[in-house]
């Protein structure tokens, strides 16, 4: 039983009591009936206050709990003037301004990390108890290419994306660095925090292609630049002496054996812009086209050399416009370039596919895979397989279409098909 209702059944008690020997009083003397009848009133009166005043902290106590219950820390209460519910109510109204500012406080600071994980150019994926994610910024969007809703309560495997599955299967609490078939490098920490006395999973994921490739041009493209300014320069003027040598010379055979070195000294000087040239790629001059007739055209240009080595190029494009912006030259050139290695690694008898879809480009040979060790460095610079190859050709693929904004990758698959895939999914512009 509470203690209101103990008090006001003692109360009544008390004075149904007093009340009974007032009236055996007033049968044997009334003038003690009249006293005992106000000693009674007083009693009553005194016990009413009483309640009142033991009610009053109980009522603000209530109304505090309510309020803490309901998170409204902006209900205060004013002094009644009794010292005691006073007390009471200065001890609440310092508890409800700490508890305002703390949560006030923990707002802005949750406001604060909630627009920095936003902003951050790490990818964030934070997982429930049960391994689901419950949080994933837009990098972490972006990165794995799936709406919000498609990642929110869903578990990695669920999500059926090979990088997420290769992420989650890293060792924890161990920054990993790691590298795709394409160009992809990734630095990933996979761990976990503690939330209200259990463990929780988080995923940073750090994309390093960019500044990796930065890195790299900085490094080799100071160099050759330096070396196709000395070259030229030295060719340059030794090629004009020879020039004017060339008619002194006595013979025929000296004139001839003049002009060989200076064709082999204009060769070299190509070789050498050629170089430079990797490291100053201009920006695309886009301009919106039809793909299908790029790709048609590039099968076309490539077919009559594919035949004389007894390979098929077999061409399947979309049967609605695939429209893209993008620097037609630029694309043409790549596209050449990835054909011919294509056919480089057939031999008579296998095939070269060429695929357009609404979103992607494809380019697919059933010729020599690819070599193991090979797989995670094919666009390495000047990386070569051939014994003549500069390996220049897929580094300058690889900056293109980078400067397109396109993602791409080659590799070999399990069925033997060798395939250079193009993606421009977030950038389709279809014609109305």
């Amino acid at each position: 039983m509470i203690f209101r209702a103990r008090y006001l059944l003692y109360l009544v008690s008390l004075h149904l009591i007093l009340a009974t020997l007032a009236y055996m009083a007033f049968i044997k003397d009334p003038i003690w009936f009249i006293g005992s009848e106000l000693v009674l009133l007083g009693s009553l009166y005194v016990g009413i206050d009483l309640y009142q005043t033991f009610r009053r902290p109980g009522q603000y106590i209530g109304s505090g709990i309510e309020a803490i219950r309901d998170k409204d820390f902006t209900i205060k209460f004013v002094p009644t003037g009794n010292r005691d519910v006073d007390e009471l109510i200065r001890v609440y109204n310092l508890m409800i301004d700490q508890l305002r500012q703390e949560r006030t406080h923990q707002a802005e600071q949750q406001s604060f990390l909630d627009k920095l994980i936003d902003a951050s150019p790490i990818a964030l994926l934070i997982f429930d108890y049960d391994g689901r994610i419950t949080s994933a910024n837009p990098k972490a969007v972006a990165l794995l290419r799936r709406p919000l809703n498609a990642l929110l309560n869903q578990l990695p495997d669920d999500v059926a994306h090979p990088l997420l599955s290769q992420f989650m299967s890293l060792p924890p609490e161990q920054p990993q660095l790691v590298q795709q078939t394409g160009i992809e490098r990734y630095r990933v920490l996979r761990a976990t925090f503690v939330d209200r006395g259990f463990a929780r999973q988080f995923l940073l994921v750090e994309e390093l292609t960019a500044e990796l490739i930065n890195a790299e041009k900085n490094a080799y493209g100071k160099v050759i630049r330096m070396m196709a300014h000395e070259v030229n320069n030295s060719i340059g003027a030794v090629n004009s002496i020879m020039q004017t040598l060339t008619p002194e010379l006595p013979d025929v055979d000296s004139q001839r054996a003049m002009r060989v070195a200076i064709d082999r000294n204009d060769r070299l000087n190509g070789f050498m812009r050629r170089f430079a040239d990797v490291v100053r790629i201009p920006p695309p001059v886009r301009t919106r086209v039809d793909l299908r007739d790029v790709v048609q055209q590039v099968g076309q240009l490539m077919g009559p050399p594919a035949l004389k080595q007894g390979v098929a190029v077999t061409v399947a494009v979309s049967n609605n416009p695939v429209y893209l912006s993008v620097d037609v030259g630029q694309l043409e050139q790549i596209l050449v370039n990835i054909v011919k290695n294509a056919l480089e690694a057939c031999e008579a008898g296998h095939q070269v596919q060429i695929r357009l879809e609404a979103s992607r480009l494809q380019v697919l040979n059933n010729g020599h895979p690819i070599p193991a060790e090979l797989a995670n460095r094919l666009f390495d610079p000047f990386l070569s397989t051939k014994a003549t190859g500069q390996g220049i050709g897929l580094m300058v693929v690889r900056d293109i279409l980078l400067n397109h904004g396109f993602t791409f990758f080659l590799k070999t698959q399990p069925d033997g098909w060798t395939v250079f895939s193009i993606d421009w999914e977030q950038l389709v512009d279809y014609k109305p």
